[in-house]
């Protein structure tokens, strides 16, 4: 194990890192993977920013179809410590429930108990070693409408042209469906996603590049666990 500083966060925290290249379920994780992901980007790419240029490309339509007035405000918002705070059994029912309402009863030839089945041996075999004591990982796991909607992981962006009261009220109720689940959120004409700086200016869009300011000028090892899609 080894931390990581969080530099943009208040007090400094660490982010610890468990090197699992070589770990018993990482064989499994990458079959469900492959297996459940193209179902994923068939289903949810609706409401899937690939990127910066892809949020553009959606604000673009949704001007030319005139949803953009001058009272329209830019929301977003992300969760804190997304994968550490997932419920495990609740994410295998929403899995479970994705997979039946897209009438995937099987998938490869594997049913939907199964791959649930294997789903849980991933999250719930997550099990580590610090100062001598032996840790298992209890919560989480390995990490109609005219508006506007999307998200990258735990990273949200929609639009609203409702009172700024109302989605205050609707984001701070959100905090209150799971103990566990945080949202911290920015409304505002001009706010960051992902890697743009999008700016509503009497009903003109403005963008331009945005940097994090824990942004470093550093690139992921190829000897690092990522998914082989990452590297270029």
């Amino acid at each position: 194990m080894y931390f990581i500083l969080k530099p943009h966060k208040k007090c400094t925290p660490l982010r610890p890192i468990l090197n699992t290249i070589h770990a018993a379920t990482k064989q499994i994780s990458q079959f469900l993977d492959r297996l459940i992901r193209p179902l994923f980007d068939r289903y949810i790419r609706q409401t899937t920013f690939v990127d910066g240029a892809d949020l553009l490309n959606r604000l673009q339509h949704y001007i030319q179809k005139g949803y953009l007035k001058s009272s329209t405000l830019f929301i977003t918002f992300d969760i804190n410590n997304l994968y550490t705070m997932l419920p495990q059994e609740e994410s295998l029912n929403v899995l479970a429930e994705f997979l039946r309402v897209h009438n995937c009863e099987k998938v490869n030839g594997l049913s939907i108990d199964t791959i649930i089945e294997l789903a849980r041996v991933v999250l719930q075999a997550n099990a580590f070693v610090y100062n001598n004591k032996f840790y298992r990982q209890i919560i989480g796991g390995a990490m109609a409408s005219h508006e506007l909607y999307g998200r990258y992981i735990d990273d949200i962006f929609f639009t609203w042209n409702g009172s700024e009261d109302e989605v205050k009220e609707l984001l701070e109720a959100s905090n209150y469906f799971r103990p566990n689940i945080k949202l911290e959120h920015k409304i505002s004409k001009s706010v960051p996603f992902l890697d743009v700086l999008v700016q509503h200016n009497h009903g003109t869009l403005v963008s331009s590049f945005y940097h994090k300011p824990s942004a470093e000028p550093t690139v992921v090892s190829f000897l690092s666990d990522h998914p082989r899609h990452v590297f270029r």
